[in-house]
């Protein structure tokens, strides 16, 4: 249990400092990564404004009808298809990256990528 927490507070820490960092605007809105065992979310946040542009998880009916378990590569790639494509339709086509503290590996940078060959740019 007590290396459990001291995880999170390492992991609080990273979150803290890459938030210093990184802010999104109207025209370069941040792109947040939530990553769980089970899910991955992902959101365009305006913070200038405190507005979610748009936002896309594994539990949404659109990815959940292509991939049942949302904990994988491939369901984090169609969620990152589905953002850069919502993201397109809005008119942003750049963002900010932020991971919250997690390492860009795996499941992070598979949605990544999709998001990039959706035609976001980071």
């Amino acid at each position: 249990m007590r290396q459990q927490m001291i995880k999170l507070k390492r992991l609080s820490r990273r979150v803290r400092r890459v938030r210093k960092k990184v802010s999104g605007s109207a025209e370069r809105p941040r792109l947040a990564v939530t990553r769980s065992n089970r899910n991955i979310s992902a959101q365009l946040i305006d913070d200038l404004t405190g507005r979610t542009l748009c936002a896309v998880t594994t539990q949404s009916e659109e990815v959940r009808a292509q991939a049942a378990y949302g904990g994988n590569r491939k369901a984090a790639a169609l969620a990152g298809k589905l953002l850069g494509e919502k993201a397109l339709k809005l008119g942003v086509q750049q963002a900010a990256f932020d991971r919250r503290g997690r390492r860009y590996h795996g499941r992070i940078k598979a949605l990544a990528d999709a998001a990039r060959e959706a035609g976001l740019k980071f």
